[in-house]
């Protein structure tokens, strides 16, 4: 396994986290101590879960990854040996944001943020997490997807500093340990480190954002931010939902796969996105290595990353995407992929 600081803390971070959205959905807890058990032993250090997950977000599944993370770290005696990572289910904005979970209202305020972090703890059976992150931004952006941004002039909305100033007694309290982002925007990211130069607060350590080779807008300015900020990325969805294994190819529907059990997930379905794919996946056959493996490795060499949450729903998966640590692609793979990118430019976004 290979680590990269976390932020400007002195904490290293397995250049592999263990995504767990699927715990509790598509895996049993049985299913998801022994994938823990597998990436613990492979060096993973840093586990990933969501007060909302597993995904799609269900009333009855609700909380469940994090319930079954505790009952791991507390069968196993593991706790000081990893970062444990959550997030607070943001405000219910949109048509396909959860409103079952604390009311469905979900500001980023006191109160919000208050019980969000306590019922996480619950579930996981700690006093306090490592990374505790927002998992959407209290105002309305463009995420998920969704493009044409429309500014809201009066929507209602909890100030930054505020949120900040919350987080930052919780690192005080020592409930959490540091504080990061997820889904932000380059302005969001901005406005969070003003506020922490401004008002002397907590300064967020890592941004969680999709970042894939059908989903490169990361690159554009936030990249930027992660390097010379040291706000590092936290890449989710590294194979664009299993698409650029290329299990999907030509409409296939694998049984049991996520785009076969729930029509939620349209994101990657597109016809640019099905062609770019075919492409990334003939250049992997090409060079004889496998899809999934060449998309996580480009992931993984790229200096803004700190760390790549992969998922997988079985120990073969699993172990398929912890080798692409191994890998290291050839600039003439480098260059193909480049080359593809400028024909398929982030179809995904």
């Amino acid at each position: 396994m290979q680590y990269r600081p976390l932020g400007r803390t002195n904490i290293q971070v397995s250049l592999i986290t263990l995504g767990t959205m699927t715990w509790g959905e598509q895996n049993t807890e049985a299913e998801a101590h022994s994938q823990l058990d597998l990436a613990v032993e492979r060096g993973v250090n840093l586990i990933d879960v969501a007060e909302m997950y597993p995904v799609p977000p269900r009333p009855e599944t609700q909380g469940l990854s994090e319930r079954y993370l505790g009952t791991w770290l507390k069968k196993s005696g593991k706790r000081d040996q990893l970062l444990i990572a959550t997030k607070a289910t943001g405000p219910a904005r949109k048509p396909h944001n959860p409103r079952h979970i604390r009311g469905g209202i979900n500001n980023f305020d006191r109160k919000g943020l208050t019980d969000a972090l306590h019922g996480s703890l619950e579930r996981l059976q700690l006093d306090h997490v490592d990374l505790y992150q927002l998992h959407w931004p209290d105002r309305s952006v463009n995420i998920f997807g969704q493009l044409n941004y429309g500014h809201i002039a009066d929507e209602q909305t909890v100030a930054i500093e505020e949120t900040l100033s919350v987080l930052s007694e919780f690192v005080k309290a020592g409930k959490i340990r540091h504080i990061g982002l997820s889904n932000e925007t380059a302005w969001g990211v901005a406005q969070f480190l003003r506020a922490a130069e401004k008002f002397e607060l907590e300064r967020v350590v890592s941004i969680q954002n999709p970042y894939n080779l059908v989903s490169r807008l990361f690159e554009v300015n936030l990249a930027e931010f992660a390097h010379r900020e040291q706000v590092g990325l936290l890449a989710y969805s590294p194979l664009a939902f299993g698409m650029l294994s290329g299990k999907y190819l030509n409409g296939a529907r694998p049984a049991n796969a996520r785009l076969t059990l729930f029509e939620r997930f349209s994101r990657y379905n597109s016809p640019q996105t099905a062609a770019a794919v075919a492409a990334y996946v003939d250049l992997a056959r090409t060079h004889q290595l496998d899809p999934a493996q060449m998309a996580l490795a480009y992931i993984n060499s790229r200096p803004f990353v700190t760390s790549n949450i992969i998922g997988a729903t079985s120990l073969e998966q699993l172990t398929s995407n912890l080798d692409s640590i191994t890998l290291s692609l050839s600039p003439e793979v480098i260059k193909d992929i480049e080359a593809i990118h400028l024909t398929y430019p982030s179809p995904a976004p």
